[in-house]
């Protein structure tokens, strides 16, 4: 009874805002943005449907947030088969990826994300599995011990990951279909926000939404989740509808500036100019002084001052781009510097 009363609070403490208050598109036709990769799975899929065939295994790779694990319901939807979705670092045994390959039916999806975290000695077992539709069961232990070739459904496996090179070569070569999955655009962003304000019932005039877009570093996962605090903020408030000026509010009490940039990423520029006058400086120095781990650094907050042009990386260290230099000068202390 106890046990029971566990699982309860453990389902009752998953992520319920978005898994029951998130719009999840059906179809490619509702899935907004990545209009290339969108038509390629189209192609891949309707072939596959026609010829009555498993949809070859197809690897994502691209930055989290983007709409790996969504794309791939939608592909399966598409074909009228099932669909599961498990993770890499949570398959710790051969054992555990066995028991999934073989509840899988005829043509069915198997989604894996973050795959280059998998074990390797898990890894081996979908060698087998991809390429013949079998997997070795070893029974029994010692002396005694004996392989058992066990034959599978064909199925497609959806690998998902964060970081391609770290997967390995052999699995990677028996991907048929290797696919990235890139940053949005922030009309594409616009257009996913309104959508998903209608889902809410929120009434959100366009330039609240653009705002948002800016925030969102390029990905819906962030957009739909400050669309959320925006929300919070307008009914507290009560605002029956967003607009621009209420969206700057919000946006600011989240600690999100005009430019898009959070608290982290101000303090991270505005060290460099004041410590070192725009740069270069070392990744570590600075997590020292910020004190900000320098993992977390690297991978949440520089990517998206890299690819905006605030940052650059040289081989003497992190140093801010000279055209956004007086910009930023002007912005935290106000006035041109000198260096």
């Amino acid at each position: 009874m106890e046990e029971l009363h566990e699982l309860n609070l453990v389902s009752l403490h998953e992520a319920v805002e978005e898994k029951q208050f998130d719009f999840i598109p059906k179809g490619f036709d509702e899935y907004l943005g990545q209009e290339e990769l969108k038509n390629k799975l189209k192609v891949y899929t309707q072939a596959a449907k026609m010829r009555k065939e498993p949809l070859d295994h197809l690897l994502l790779f691209g930055p989290p947030g983007l709409g790996k694990t969504t794309l791939s319901q939608i592909m399966a939807q598409v074909m009228g088969v099932g669909i599961k979705i498990c993770s890499g670092p949570m398959m710790e045994r051969t054992g555990d990826l066995v028991a999934i390959l073989s509840s899988l039916d005829s043509h069915d999806i198997l989604f894996i994300d973050e795959i280059h975290r998998m074990p390797t000695a898990v890894e081996e077992v979908l060698y087998s599995a991809m390429e013949h539709f079998r997997v070795d069961v070893i029974i029994g232990q010692g002396a005694g011990a004996k392989s058992i070739n066990l034959p599978i459904h064909p199925f497609t496996l959806i690998g998902a990951t964060t970081q391609s090179g770290k997967l390995s070569a052999p699995l990677r070569s028996r991907f048929g279909i290797i696919e990235r999955i890139d940053f949005y655009t922030e009309k594409d962003l616009q257009l996913i926000i309104q959508q998903t304000a209608r889902f809410l019932n929120l009434t959100l005039e366009d330039d609240a939404a653009l705002r948002i877009a800016r925030s969102a570093r390029g990905t819906p996962r962030i957009a739909k989740k400050l669309l959320r605090r925006v929300r919070d903020f307008a009914q507290v408030h009560n605002h029956p509808v967003v607009n621009d000026e209420l969206t700057r509010q919000a946006l600011t009490f989240l600690g999100i500036d005009d430019d898009g940039l959070s608290i982290i990423d101000n303090l991270l520029l505005k060290t460099m100019i004041d410590h070192f006058q725009g740069g270069p400086a070392g990744l570590e120095t600075l997590s020292s002084i910020i004190g900000e781990d320098k993992d977390t650094l690297e991978a949440v907050y520089e990517p998206f001052l890299l690819r905006m042009g605030y940052l650059e990386k040289t081989p003497r260290g992190r140093q801010i781009s000279y055209k956004k230099l007086p910009f930023l000068r002007k912005k935290y202390f106000g006035q041109d510097m000198l260096i």
